[in-house]
């Protein structure tokens, strides 16, 4: 379930430039294929949760995944830019159903420190899906060009289909759904936002998300374009942070039962705050791919844990409405990540400042909303 928008995105990096190419577009009209997926998934997550929380996890679940690998098979056959933004919105929206309802369910399964020890499993598992998009979606944007990507994605998504038939279970008693009425689904979400610590926690982890989708949107055109980084190679230089990623979450794992959830999230950050100093003084000093690599390498390893570990505190105070409070944070979480990659695509082409300034932006708005809001959890 958690591979999918791994998949969509990770998958998708290395073939960005020769999509540019081949549909004779800009680099901004590329990236706004991410910017644009990443907004329906944040609008998606505002309908899945609480229809999760209403009928169940399992129904949203099926129903999400089929559109979306429908959309996948859209996206393989469309002929021009304006139809691909379209239908990656589409893919983004219906992607959103999994993403919800994965932390939905170990939410119904476990509390607090146990939640975030579980997710940082779950994370752990997830991390392999990035870790091997890159270098799988760039040996297949050469071998077949950038629609093959999409074709992967279909078949992967019929798989997901199989998977989650054969085994997820219901996981949210009968007893436990919330009626779907607009009013107090409106009123739930207003509650959330409501609850300066609540608001805290979620852009802490919105902030440090979007940060690492700022390399995203802009660090395939940085490393292969400025850098002169070939397609299959970026994808072996993306998979550091996925270990660093992979490392991180396993020291979350083994000692947030020990030390809480604050800690980590203190230590978490702190690291985040000195990679995205790095990243700067790298630009500044103009000491190219290897002044850039170490410091996106210790920013994407953070993310994480300062994600698990921000949710495990958000929602061990909404245990009956787990899905409405988990999308209201997932829909601001992707949707600042997809108001920071659109200011990079209308920032100028071919140059590295946009994608390090907004890194290091938001590396120091997401420490400044945990101690100013979210330490008081």
């Amino acid at each position: 379930m958690g591979t999918l928008t791994p998949f969509a995105i990770d998958m998708y990096l290395p073939a960005m430039p020769a999509l540019a190419r081949d549909l004779g577009v800009s680099e901004g009209a590329v990236q706004f294929t991410l910017t644009i997926y990443t907004a329906g998934f944040a609008v998606g997550q505002l309908l899945h949760g609480p229809l999760a929380d209403s009928y169940g996890r399992r129904p949203v679940l099926i129903v999400g995944v089929i559109l979306f690998a429908l959309a996948s098979v859209i996206s393989a056959t469309t002929q021009g830019i304006d139809a691909l933004i379209w239908i990656r919105g589409l893919q983004g929206f219906s992607g959103a159903a999994a993403a919800v309802v994965i932390q939905a369910i170990v939410r119904d399964m476990f509390d607090r420190e146990d939640f975030a020890h579980a997710m940082s499993f779950v994370t752990l598992v997830i991390t392999i899906a990035p870790l091997i998009a890159p270098m799988l979606g760039g040996h297949i944007a050469i071998w077949f060009g950038w629609r093959g990507i999409f074709w992967v994605l279909a078949l992967f998504s019929a798989l997901v289909i199989a998977l989650v038939l054969w085994k997820i279970p219901e996981t949210l008693s009968q007893e436990n759904r919330q009626p779907l009425r607009l009013r107090s689904t409106l009123i739930n979400y207003l509650g959330v936002c409501r609850n300066p610590t609540a608001i805290g926690l979620i852009f802490t982890g919105a902030f440090s998300f979007a940060g690492m989708f700022s390399f995203l949107t802009a660090g395939s055109f940085v490393y292969i374009d400025i850098y002169h980084v070939e397609p299959n190679e970026f994808g072996y230089l993306f998979a550091f942070n996925i270990v660093a990623m992979i490392l991180m979450t396993m020291v979350n794992g083994r000692f947030v039962k020990r030390v809480g959830s604050h800690a980590m999230l203190k230590f978490a950050l702190s690291i985040q705050l000195l990679a995205g100093i790095g990243l700067f003084s790298g630009w500044a000093l103009d000491l190219g791919l290897w002044g850039t690599v170490p410091f996106v390498v210790l920013f994407i390893g953070t993310t994480a844990t300062i994600g698990s570990n921000t949710m495990g505190l958000l929602l061990s105070g909404y245990s009956t409405m787990a899905g409405t409070a988990s999308s209201l944070a997932g829909t601001l979480r992707f949707g600042t990540g997809s108001l920071m990659g659109g200011v990079i695509a209308i920032m100028p082409d071919g140059v590295v400042w946009p994608m390090i300034t907004v890194m290091t932006t938001c590396s120091v708005l997401s420490a400044a909303f945990y101690w100013i809001l979210g330490r008081r959890a």
